[in-house]
């Protein structure tokens, strides 16, 4: 939902350094007068006031930035007694260029997610680089708000084909607003589109000439009602093709097309894969305020479309197979994709719970990933996050800006094993999440809604009965190669096999494999669906790099050999 147009968002600042705060204060009327309600205060009580008050009004605060100092130091505390009044502002400490001894307050502020960014005091008129800083933050804001602009709406119900949508246009950065439809407002909406008893949901589409109105529709019905995508041309032969639009198939088709490839880009559902839904990525290098996955994933997609790339979404692959020189990819819709090379790309998908447990609760208090986008629904509310990952743990730190307590469930006795060191120092210092080990969840539901999880606590062999309003599982992932069978070798857990892994008589060619080509020559594996790939959003962004030098390669000989032989088929897809 986005953030109520009544009230101008607030923008504050709070210095007891005189020549900083008529600086900076200055800077930011200046700068940003006209879209928020820019606030100075001298003094940190003066300004908890007016932000209990614009709490109490329902005024949405944006940034608070404090301003660290001798004359200030009290800025930290202040900041961190913010959150339970406006979990959702950015707040960021602002020191003078030069001070260079409170570096070390400023960077363990950060490990314990304490503030989400610092900024240098402005010490100039128009210093874009400070602006630069504040841009960024307020939009990172802005697009955890929503807005109030509705490219589309989602009429739905509580079920997982509904909130699937509500969180692939949310990582698409398509603006939308999700109502239930047995809501008055949502009968209201159904009534007006003239529809009784829809087969929901019903995705309706603002931005065409006359709104388009689609009654449970498929990934590939929406994406050919959005006019984007165009029918592939009869006959077209790609230089490469990728299987995916996660990080490593983004960077992929990047390095692809920048360098002269015809590129097409086959995706079923929403650019960025798994790392697509990570609410702050911190560890990225190049973003030292952190980057949220889905802003990442969605620059990389505009960049691939501004070199010539071509995306053809709402569509899955569903066999590879070769016909002489070519490869060529059925898909979904029944068409086939031909090209000299194939990337595959596709990652993998989150492991459900066993057994069908919780499976009638999907979306509906039950989501796999999907924290940043169910987030600011569950205000208030005490959720549950299964899992010991980096997934988890962003998760668990996302959401706990917006509920009122967050439990981190995990099998093992420690988060060491599985978990970056940054985001255990952040769980420890955020006082509305608590981490319980040993124990793992073998029930839950509810009446009406879902209210509760039951957990086994192994160490004490007894279940537990927790009042719950919602759970996020992010207990690992398996490859999404399934459709792949007997094309290429995989291994038993269904990770593609690639270079110097695959055994004696596994590849065709009298030359050896290249470092990420599979057993079927021109077909190469990237990211989190290759064996022994780094599960890291930079590593998987370097593997689709460093692919294209060898589609590049293989185009290269392939030309040089009008009559070189076709490939054998690999004997078994798995061993």
């Amino acid at each position: 939902m986005a953030a109520d147009d009544a009230h101008v968002p607030a923008l504050v600042l709070v210095s007891a350094h005189d020549a900083v705060r008529e600086r900076a204060g200055q800077a930011l009327r200046t700068r940003y007068g006209v879209d928020y309600d820019v606030a100075v205060f001298d003094d940190h009580e003066q300004a908890q006031t007016a932000l209990e008050g614009w709490r109490d009004d329902g005024t949405p605060v944006a940034l608070v930035l404090a301003n660290t100092g001798p004359e200030d130091e009290e800025a930290l505390h202040f900041l961190q007694s913010i959150r339970p009044l406006h979990p959702a502002a950015r707040r960021a400490l602002m020191v003078r260029w030069g001070d260079f001894d409170r570096a070390r307050l400023v960077f363990d502020a950060l490990s314990r997610g304490e503030i989400d960014h610092f900024v240098v005091a402005p010490e100039r008129p128009r210093d874009e680089e400070f602006h630069s800083t504040i841009t960024g933050s307020l939009e990172d804001w802005s697009l955890e708000q929503g807005t109030p602009f509705e490219a589309v709406r989602v009429i739905g119900d509580r079920s997982a084909r509904s909130q699937e949508l509500r969180d692939g246009f949310t990582r698409n950065h398509i603006p939308i607003r999700a109502v239930e439809a047995d809501t008055p407002e949502g009968r209201e909406m159904l009534d007006a589109l003239g529809l009784v008893s829809p087969a929901l949901p019903v995705v309706v589409l603002l931005f065409t000439k006359e709104p388009c109105v689609l009654q449970n529709p498929s990934d590939i019905e929406i994406a050919d009602a959005f006019g984007l995508m165009r029918p592939l041309p009869a006959g077209e032969v790609y230089d490469v093709t990728v299987v995916g639009a996660g990080p490593a198939g983004l960077a992929a088709a990047v390095y692809a097309a920048s360098e002269g490839l015809r590129t097409l880009v086959v995706e079923q559902q929403a650019v960025g894969g798994q790392a697509g839904t990570s609410s702050l990525i911190r560890n990225y290098p190049g973003f030292p305020r952190g980057v949220s996955g889905g802003k990442l994933a969605f620059s990389a997609f505009q960049q691939a479309w501004s070199f010539g790339a071509t995306f053809h979404f709402g569509r899955a692959a569903t066999a590879l197979h070769a016909d002489g020189e070519l490869r060529v990819l059925d898909l979904t819709d029944g068409s086939s994709v031909r090209s000299r090379a194939v990337i595959l790309a596709a990652g993998v998908q989150y492991v459900r719970l066993p057994g069908g447990l919780l499976d009638e609760w999907e979306g509906r208090g039950v989501f796999y990933g999907a924290a940043v986008s169910e987030a600011p629904g569950l205000r208030g509310r005490r959720v549950a996050v299964v899992g010991g990952g980096n997934s988890a743990g962003q998760a668990a730190v996302h959401l706990a800006k917006f509920v009122e307590h967050v439990t981190v469930l995990v099998r093992g006795d420690t988060l060491a094993d599985s978990m970056s060191e940054y985001l255990i120092t952040v769980i420890d210092a955020t006082d509305n999440i608590a981490v319980r080990y040993d124990c793992e969840v073998v029930g839950g539901g509810g009446r009406d809604r879902f209210d509760h999880l039951v957990v086994h606590d192994r160490a004490r062999d007894v279940d537990e009965r927790l009042p719950m309003d919602a759970v996020f599982v992010l207990i690992g992932a398996r490859p999404s190669t399934d459709w792949l069978g007997e094309a290429v070798v995989r291994d038993p857990w269904g990770f593609v096999v690639t270079g110097a892994d695959l055994g004696e008589g596994e590849f065709p060619l009298d030359r050896p494999p290249l470092p990420s080509e599979t057993s079927l020559p021109g077909v190469f594996a990237v990211g989190d669906l290759r064996r022994s790939s780094v599960k890291r959003v930079a590593s998987a962004v370097g593997e689709g790099a460093v692919a294209i030098p060898m589609v590049h390669r293989y185009l290269a000989e392939a030309r040089a050999t009008p009559a070189s032989p076709q490939p054998r088929v690999a004997g078994s897809s798995s061993r």
